[in-house]
């Protein structure tokens, strides 16, 4: 059975509004986060996959569900895993769960699409990332079933 890729990560003074509570922007962060760690841990660091197959992967769409607010101190983890991957595009997907699980804080979806870095024109995802990325691609609800 597959899983998602799990990263661990507190919720930070920057990351809380006067309310005490996570800002809707600081989702992003995690994010972030969790998608540079799941190319690393296939093989394909940003810094080695965008020179050695020369291509960008800009985002399209960037969609968030919030269900429970996350404060100050507490750790989260980002289930990540790929709901789709075509041709010139990829999802990345985000679930942001309280520590044990208990708690869904947030749901989202990116997708990214494969582009020319010199001149940002559509092209197909190297068969490579393809391949490196499968372990991690499943529906939303074999990611949640994982766990």
């Amino acid at each position: 059975m597959k899983h998602p890729f799990v990263i661990s990560e507190y919720v930070r003074w920057g990351d809380i509004d006067l309310a005490g509570i996570i800002c809707y922007g600081a989702y992003i962060r995690f994010y972030e986060l969790a998608e540079t760690e799941i190319f690393r841990a296939v093989g394909h660091p940003f810094g080695e996959m965008f020179e050695r197959y020369d291509m960008w992967l800009p985002r399209k769409v960037m969609h968030t569900e919030f269900d429970a607010p996350a404060r100050l101190d507490d750790r989260l983890e980002v289930l990540t895993y790929f709901s789709r991957i075509g041709r010139t595009s990829l999802t990345i997907n985000f679930d942001v769960m309280s520590a044990d699980r208990a708690r869904l804080h947030a749901a989202a979806y990116q997708v990214l699409v494969c582009v020319s870095r010199r001149t940002f024109e559509k092209r197909a995802l190297p068969a490579e990332l393809v391949a490196a990325l499968e372990p991690f691609t499943m529906s939303c609800e074999e990611a949640r079933r994982a766990w």
